[in-house]
């Protein structure tokens, strides 16, 4: 008997979760921060250097010196400023909308210079008169209020200036009394003390009275007035930094205008859009109801995915869009490893509610490894990336967790619902199930392991699969050592400039007016987009600020829209060049860790050597093509790392899972039928992740924003790659491997192991 007020239950809940989507989005999307290659701006990374020998820059050299520069940004009223420090005595300055960027960056790049002078602008002192450091937010003993102390160097020069200060008429056309020390950061001669008087945001930083102490003989002194402990910090964290004798180095500077931010956020929404719609589409024929759900939780996973998104007051990136758009097809994994599974014990024989079970059970654990995986690869690619590669890891990672929940509970609670409604008992055709496939469980037999309705011999072709492999490598060992790789300014140094015109632009135009005129020659010059409206010019040298405002305003006079322009310098570049190293390593090791814990050593080798095997065909593709390789294809390597060990783990958990039906493997013949039964069981789980991932990663490739193109074709071909190694190379070596010496010593499951795995 149908339980129907399970199915009722159904609706009730989509229905609520519908109304709280369909209200809630627009305010949620509307309050996550955007990041500027989406909303233009631009970014410069700063080493922050002694003017002499005696400065030591440490950290509250660098504290201050940050302060300084958030004070100078405030002063231009951009909301959306993200400045931190850095490891190597650095500090990055992001600044997101900023619509004059040269105004801004002029701004921020002079040193910090604090005086103090009377109100009609006569210099008393400068930062060099202070006691380095000495500046700290205290309270006053008598009032318990929040006041600032600072030290001078010079007792007797103090006094002189207080007495002077002090002794200062007050000019009755004045609103203010004259006796003010007022301490500037960066004074400009064209703007007085009077313009700025009573202003809600002046652009001196304080001006201190007098009046009520008279001079001052010591060479301690206390600033208190209407302070907050927040201002009063502030205050003394600007003394500091103006006293300090410091110079701001450019050593990499991205600068993004807004009409290329837009372009690329629409470009690339689209792109997701039509990814999204086109999994869906696959999934609910595929499996018929269990797609439905699929497509259900997967549009729940996208509103979780911003909703926590915008909790964490993350930034948003285009590469963070690209993230998200792949997570889904990342996230339809775990229910294709389920829904297959329940596919395969309803063919057995077993009842609709003793499949759901079973499939649930054996799906969990694969799941779980699967993810971890992905997970390792998306925190090193955190901790090693730049800023852009940070906001891909960060949702990548955010995705990764919510596609958990919203894929293993979601889908549990909204299948179970209608499972234990009955509803669905004898219907095996809403699972993609034929009545004739499915066997007699009193039978006892197994159930085929087709594809299709085929069966192939994967194990007895592993030698050509090998040969396969050996000779691509070669080929792109050769292509590597030939033509080398086309590094990017991010590994090579130099300076990109992208101009958006407003129709046709040719290579020979931008050629000829960078040399004309700004008297540069571009290296290499290319032409993208739906129109060939992008020219992107490449140098192999920096650009000079100067020479970045002039280009900027010129092609914002000729087609209306800001160049993006990045340059990197050799420093830099080198450091990129090796934190991406470390990360493809550190992801190796850390899923080395993993996979011996919960497999074993042979697993976990041969699986580290699948993924090295997809990293480097990216990495000849990119030799072959001569596309250029930057620092967003190592975010790419490392989406295929995490991708092709989820894909291996999925087989060797299925592997794992025979091995201990078997019990006892003594012979070569017997491990291979094992491993060739794996393969198939779950080849359409491999095919159809495939090709779920690759709808997303190819309508990025297609639809997308230019900046991420080589980005997309990079997920691509790793895919590829991925899906071949999984299947014909990792579970191969691991036979063979494994398979040498079984006569001599068989395989035996063993329980009891904390690890799990077979043991000799």
């Amino acid at each position: 008997m149908v339980k129907r007020g399970r199915i009722v239950a159904f609706f009730i809940v989509v229905l609520l979760l519908a109304a709280t989507i369909g209200t809630t989005i627009t305010g949620v999307t509307k309050d996550i921060k955007l990041g500027l290659d989406l909303q233009g701006g631009f970014e410069i990374l700063y080493d922050v250097e002694p003017l002499n020998e005696d400065q030591e820059v440490n950290e509250q050299v660098l504290e201050a010196t940050a302060e300084s520069l958030s004070q100078r940004v405030n002063t231009l009223g951009i909301s959306e400023t993200n400045i931190s420090i850095e490891d190597n005595g650095r500090i990055r300055v992001q600044l997101a909308g900023v619509e004059d960027q040269q105004t801004a960056r002029e701004l921020l790049s002079t040193t910090a210079e604090l005086t103090f002078r009377s109100t009609d602008g006569k210099l008393f002192l400068d930062g060099s008169d202070l006691v380095e450091g000495s500046a700290q937010q205290s309270f006053d003993p008598n009032t318990n209020e929040p006041v600032v102390t600072l030290k001078v160097k010079s007792a007797s020069e103090f006094y002189d200036v207080s007495e002077e200060v002090y002794n200062t008429p007050d000019d009755p056309s004045t609103p203010y009394p004259d006796d003010l020390l007022v301490i500037w950061l960066d004074y400009d001669e064209d703007t007085s003390f009077a313009e700025q008087y009573g202003s809600a945001d002046p652009e001196y930083i304080s001006a201190p009275s007098f009046r009520e102490n008279g001079p001052i003989r010591s060479n301690s002194i206390q600033i208190s007035g209407d302070f907050t402990v927040e201002s009063a910090q502030q205050l003394a964290d600007v003394l500091n930094a103006g006293s300090l004798p410091v110079n701001l180095e450019e050593t990499y500077s991205n600068s993004v205008g807004a009409q290329f931010g837009e372009q690329a956020m629409n470009k690339t929404i689209i792109a997701g859009v039509i990814g999204v719609a086109a999994i869906f589409l696959f999934m609910i024929p595929y499996y018929r109801f269990p797609g439905v759900i699929a497509s259900l939780t997967l549009s729940v996973y996208i509103y979780l995915i911003l909703v926590v998104f915008e909790l964490m007051n993350g930034v948003l990136t285009l590469p963070g869009i690209a993230a998200l758009i792949l997570g889904v097809g990342m996230a339809v994994d775990a229910n294709i490893i389920t829904y297959e599974r329940i596919k395969e014990e309803l063919k057995s024989g077993k009842s609709l509610m003793s499949a759901y079970k079973a499939g649930n059970k054996r799906s969990l654990s694969t799941i779980m490894d699967a993810n971890i995986t992905t997970l390792i690869a998306a925190g090193v690619l955190f901790i090693f990336g730049t800023s852009s590669v940070k906001g891909f890891a960060t949702m990548l990672i955010v995705s990764i967790l919510v596609s958990f929940v919203t894929a293993v509970y979601g889908t549990r609670l909204f299948m179970s619902l209608w499972v234990k409604s009955r509803f669905l008992n004898k219907r095996p055709r809403w699972f993609g199930v034929k009545p004739e496939q499915i066997q007699n469980i009193e039978d006892g037999g197994e159930v085929d392991a087709t594809f299709m309705k085929r069966s192939f011999n994967f194990v007895g072709k592993r030698k050509l699969f090998f040969t396969i492999s050996i000779v691509l490598i070669a080929a792109g060992v050769l292509a590597l050592s030939v033509f080398r790789l086309n590094l990017g300014i991010d590994f090579s140094n130099g300076s990109r400039v992208s101009i958006l015109s407003d129709g046709d632009i040719t290579a020979s135009q931008v050629e000829e007016t960078m040399e004309s005129e700004f008297d540069v020659s571009p290296e290499q010059v290319v032409i993208s987009g739906d129109n060939n409206e992008i020219a992107v010019a490449r140098f192999d040298s920096e650009l000079s600020k100067d020479k970045v405002a002039d280009i900027q305003s010129y092609y914002e006079e000729e087609f209306g829209s800001t160049p993006n322009i990045s340059t990197v310098s050799p420093i830099v570049a080198k450091e990129l060049a090796k934190n991406a190293a470390l990360a493809v390593l550190y992801a190796s090791i850390g899923i080395i860790i993993y996979v011996t814990i919960r497999f074993e050593i042979f697993f976990a080798i041969t699986a580290i050597i699948a993924l090295l095997h997809d990293a480097f065909f990216i990495i000849a593709f990119f030799s072959i093509t001569r596309l250029e390789f930057d620092i967003t294809i190592i975010a790419a390597i490392l989406t295929i790392v995490g991708y092709s060990v989820n894909d291996t783990i999925v087989t060797f958990d299925r592997i794992r899972e025979n091995l201990k039906l078997k019990k006892k493997v003594k012979s070569f013949t017997e491990l291979a039928k094992i491993v060739n039964d794996s393969l198939m069981q779950t080849l359409a789980r491999s095919f159809n992740t495939v090709i779920t991932v690759i709808f997303a990663a190819v309508m990025l490739l297609v639809f997308g924003a230019s900046s991420i193109t080589n980005f997309s074709f990079a997920l691509v071909i790793g895919l590829l790659a991925g899906t071949y190694s999984s299947l014909f190379i990792a579970s191969q070596l691991w036979l063979v491997w494994r398979g040498r010496n079984i006569k001599d010593k068989p395989i035996n499951y063993v329980k009891k192991k904390r690890n799990d795995g077979p043991q000799v």
